[in-house]
């Protein structure tokens, strides 16, 4: 019974969208039946003509995470690491991560003009500081009692942070690193749609609602969350099989 209880979320959702059509609360041209969404998302898949837009929107979302992971761990561990420095550049860190990343596509498009690189770097840009943030973190909230242990018994600073330090922030920057790919992929969508694109769901989704194909726009939507939800669950699973010390 414990395994079926992921599924109520998605059957409820179903359920609700089947009686908002039966009930005629929307009119049904804007908003198809489940059955029909499923059926042209299915049919997309099986005839290939979903695929490519699938694959260059995973591929961005790969590249973007990938750069921001490279960047956002170690700098945000060696930010950490030291307090006083990270406090000099909490400002920036703060003022970047609160600053919808949506808002600086018109610089990025000035800066790398109408191309994927443009797409991958502010997906980059704006998973890199959620990473950086949620590393650094980890590093200072390490718990102080288990650090002082150790530094009792003599151990060097170097052995200290390495292996006390780094393996307690690593929950927190798993935290970072889910919810980094997760905006990744959110702006991607988002580039996808409003710069030019030839390929990626975002486009895939403007273009349908443009031509009022409501039928394959919803089918794209429908495939953006579950690959999103796949992400994270990947990333949980992960996080479960190699930091299975986190809260302990």
């Amino acid at each position: 019974m414990q395994r079926l209880l992921p599924l109520t979320g998605p059957f409820l959702l179903l359920l609700l969208w089947q009686m908002a059509v039966s009930a005629h609360w929307v009119n049904p041209v804007l908003l198809p039946s489940p059955e029909d969404t499923l059926a042209t998302l299915w049919t997309s898949l099986i005839d290939g003509s979903m695929w490519p837009d699938f694959q260059a929107t995973v591929l961005r979302t790969f590249y973007a995470f990938a750069i921001a992971a490279v960047i956002g761990v170690p700098l945000g561990v060696a930010l950490g690491s030291s307090p006083a420095i990270y406090r000099s550049v909490e400002f920036l860190v703060d003022f970047f991560r609160s600053t919808p990343s949506s808002a600086l596509i018109p610089l990025f498009m000035l800066l790398f003009g109408l191309s994927d690189l443009n797409k991958i770097a502010i997906a980059a840009f704006a998973a890199v500081l959620l990473i950086l943030f949620n590393s650094a973190y980890g590093v200072m909230n390490a718990r102080k009692t288990r650090v002082l242990a150790v530094k009792v018994m003599g151990v060097s600073r170097w052995h200290v942070f390495k292996d006390v330090l780094l393996l307690e922030s690593l929950p927190q920057t798993f935290v970072g690193l889910r919810t980094g790919v997760s905006m990744a992929l959110v702006i991607v969508i988002v580039a996808e749609m409003f710069i030019g694109s030839d390929t990626g769901l975002g486009q895939r989704i403007i273009n349908a609602q443009q031509v009022l194909n409501i039928k394959g726009m919803y089918a794209a939507i429908l495939l953006t969350g579950i690959l999103g939800y796949a992400l994270n669950l990947l990333f949980s699973l992960v996080e479960i099989r190699f930091v299975h010390w986190g809260g302990k």
